[in-house]
């Protein structure tokens, strides 16, 4: 298994100058004509697989963060790297991103190109499917627009700096997330992604072990939390797959219980805490505990924003063949 630490935009030189809602080309209906069952075979691929293997929607939407906040949503961090090239997927942050995200990606785009070949992009693909899997795991539907290209460029070496790590103190993942053109409140909002998921103990180990000099663990954990888990994780030296799920409530359960384990000191990562500890962001995290459908209408404003970022147009871009390389 592989972390789901969801947290999950350095502009390339493919990247077009970005575009208001009221001049892009992305819409709805992009594809009822040209490919009018789209959205029934994303809907099949993506149920299909989320049934069968149910860490698919964590996964997923860990990829789509990385995909977009990394030189926009483009199906960048898709590509496979080759003795000349080493792609985004090979950056040190994204060599745990789960195999579920990329498989279920990889049907939906076999079945496509059954059905309407050349025609939908792998970006328009890990879109939807983020969004079709969050519905499946019971959290608010959004409206996905599309269009978008996919990009000619993929290194590893862009990656570092553009996306926040759960050790990060606070002002530093706001900061990222201010260059990406998100507020605080969808920052709060987008890592509610962790009500599904899990992420490994190699990345918050740091936490329960020889903390300083005067406690093993960080006192910000939940005490009984914190002995389950330094239990749960003792051998992940040895072991590096050993994980615990980031919402130990409901874990495959799309809801508010993620804000609502933090005032109890039950937030996995370190960044998780820190939303309720800094003042900043903890009178988001109150609205969100107080209400759910609050929290999905924040959740679903900001991935379609999310969605629509640094995404490529035109000659900008081009209709992979396959999602893990370049057409050329």
């Amino acid at each position: 298994m592989s972390s789901t630490v969801v947290l999950f935009l350095f502009f390339s030189a493919f990247l077009t100058p970005s575009l208001s809602q009221h001049h892009s080309p992305l819409n709805t209906a992009y594809y009822s004509r040209s490919c009018p069952r789209f959205e029934q075979i994303m809907q099949e691929t993506t149920t299909n697989k989320q049934i069968t293997s149910p860490t698919t929607a964590a996964a997923t939407l860990r990829l789509f963060f990385h995909d977009c906040f990394v030189g926009g949503c483009d199906a960048s961090v898709l590509i496979s790297s080759t003795p000349f090239n080493k792609a985004e997927r090979d950056a040190d942050i994204n060599l745990s991103l789960p195999g579920d995200g990329f498989d279920v990606i990889t049907r939906a785009k076999t079945a496509l190109e059954l059905t309407c070949p050349g025609i939908v992009s792998c970006s328009d693909i890990l879109t939807v499917a983020a969004r079709n899997l969050v519905v499946q795991t019971g959290g608010p539907f959004y409206q996905v627009k599309l269009g978008r290209k996919d990009s000619f460029v993929s290194k590893a070496e862009s990656v570092e700096g553009n996306l926040p790590r759960p050790t990060m103190p606070m002002d530093q993942m706001i900061k990222i997330f201010e260059s990406k053109g998100f507020t605080i409140q969808e920052m709060v909002a987008l890592s509610g992604a962790h009500t599904i998921g899990f992420s490994h103990c190699k990345e918050f180990s740091s936490n329960l072990y020889n903390y300083n000099k005067t406690s093993q663990y960080d006192p910000s954990y939940n005490p009984r939390f914190a002995q389950a888990l330094r239990n749960a994780c003792g051998n992940y030296q040895k072991d590096p797959t050993l994980s615990i799920f980031n919402d130990v409530m409901s874990p495959n359960k799309f809801d508010n219980m993620y804000y609502q384990n933090l005032p109890k000191g039950l937030g996995l990562l370190s960044s998780d805490r820190g939303l309720f500890s800094d003042p900043r962001t903890r009178v988001h995290v109150e609205e969100y505990i107080r209400d759910q459908n609050v929290f999905f209408k924040a959740f679903g404003s900001a991935m379609q924003k999310l969605s629509e970022h640094g995404v490529k147009f035109g000659k900008h871009g081009e209709i992979r063949h396959r999602c893990d390389a370049f057409n050329n």
